[in-house]
């Protein structure tokens, strides 16, 4: 999943592709280097993040999905947590929502998923994008991810939402052993019974353990991208397609040895 922020303040490309023009040529650009999705967010949830109004975030996402949606036919996911937003990018032709409050910040969300029959990411955070760096603390952060995941997933089933991913949400409310644990400890959320995705893309805890800034965690989000393949993901949400797409093609032939 290739990822494409329309925004001003992403914490690794914000503003890059700030124009309807930048963002589908980029988007393009990963459906050529072998993206299989492109998720599109309109809202910066890096931590200590403002909320965005709702029409600013149409703003930002409308055109570019309209646009791409009659240049490729790769799925398109929307990254929002307001079901506003998605019912509008459902209707533009995305089939995908990429919930990062995993369908609980917005009481509408899985109803307006149902009426498009679209398929939803349920991700888990602790507190709101934020809050949500400051002491996040768990008794047990794999079992707390699994209990929060499986039960939106039921809650996105009684719905009859018929296509659900979970993904456990690195880097949202964990520190750095939060999320070391979660991707050791990733098969356990196959129990779920849904696909799972994992999105370390130039994370804060690759550079807290190389030391390196945003732009040179290149081979660290390498090692998490193959460590999650190993580990049982499904899908990698990644910002470096061409590379990323490499790493995952060799750690898918590792796993099957």
């Amino acid at each position: 999943m290739g990822i494409l922020n329309v925004t001003p303040d992403s914490f690794s490309d914000g503003g890059r592709y700030s124009t309807t023009k930048k963002a589908v040529a980029f988007a393009l650009k990963m459906v050529e280097d072998g993206a299989d999705f492109i998720d599109i967010g309109g809202e910066s949830t890096r931590p200590g993040s403002n909320e965005v109004p709702i029409e600013e975030e149409l703003r930002r996402v409308m055109p570019v999905i309209e646009q791409l949606a009659k240049r490729t036919s790769i799925p398109i996911s929307v990254d929002t947590y307001k079901s506003q937003v998605a019912e509008k990018a459902l209707n533009a032709g995305a089939t995908i929502v990429n919930d990062i409050s995993g369908g609980t910040f917005d009481s509408q969300m899985f109803d307006v998923i149902r009426e498009h029959h679209a398929s939803v990411i349920l991700m888990h955070m602790k507190g709101t994008p934020k809050t949500m760096q400051e002491h996040p603390a768990y008794e047990n952060v794999t079992k707390e991810v699994y209990q929060f995941l499986a039960e939106q997933a039921q809650k996105a089933r009684a719905k009859g939402i018929q296509q659900i991913i979970v993904d456990p949400g690195i880097g949202f409310g964990k520190n750095l052993q939060h999320n070391v644990q979660l991707l050791k400890e990733l098969s356990t959320l196959k129990a779920i019974g849904c696909p799972v995705l994992v999105g370390p893309s130039r994370k804060s805890f690759i550079g807290a353990i190389l030391d390196l800034p945003v732009s040179e965690r290149l081979e660290g989000t390498a090692a998490a991208v193959t460590a999650s393949i190993l580990n049982g993901a499904h899908l990698v949400r990644v910002h470096d397609v061409k590379e990323m797409k490499r790493v995952a093609k060799m750690a898918d032939a590792l796993k099957a040895v």
